[in-house]
């Protein structure tokens, strides 16, 4: 592992499609990373909306989604840690955020990695990794507890 790159994965007790519900609709998704987006899910389309967080409620949130492959593999980029109200982050480099799901026994295998933290500005790299490894590890907690109440 190196520092461009965040990997993790869980073992989810629920189906691949109720995995890929939960990542490829705006508004599933939104409830368990905590936001809420405006726009749907395919491959080109930026959405953007609000984190909803408590206490990070003033953040804007954006995406531009890369691949969509149904029950597979999802894609995105995004400037990581964009925590900075005040700072304009459009010029930076952006970060791919990929899904992974496989099926396997006892459920679905989700995996994410984040990379290309190295281009992100050396004054808010350390930082960018940290919160986003930080970050994951609490998202994979929140995707696994929304498919096991979703029926």
């Amino acid at each position: 592992m190196s520092a461009d790159r965040i990997e993790k994965s869980v073992l989810l007790r629920a189906p691949r499609a109720r995995v890929w519900r939960a990542l490829a609709d705006a508004e599933a998704f939104g409830k368990w990373f905590g936001v809420k987006l405006a726009g749907s899910f395919a491959p080109g389309a930026r959405l953007r909306g609000q984190v909803t967080h408590k206490g990070y409620e003033h953040l804007p949130f954006e995406i531009t989604i890369e691949q969509m492959e149904p029950e597979r593999l999802l894609s995105w980029r995004w400037h990581p840690y964009a925590i900075d109200p005040k700072a304009d982050y459009s010029t930076e480099p952006t970060t791919l955020v990929e899904f992974e799901l496989k099926e396997v026994a006892g459920g679905t295998l989700l995996t994410v990695v984040e990379s290309g933290f190295e281009g992100i500005p050396a004054h808010r790299r350390g930082d960018a990794y940290r919160g986003n490894e930080q970050g994951w590890t609490i998202q994979m907690k929140a995707i696994e507890s929304y498919v096991s109440q979703a029926a």
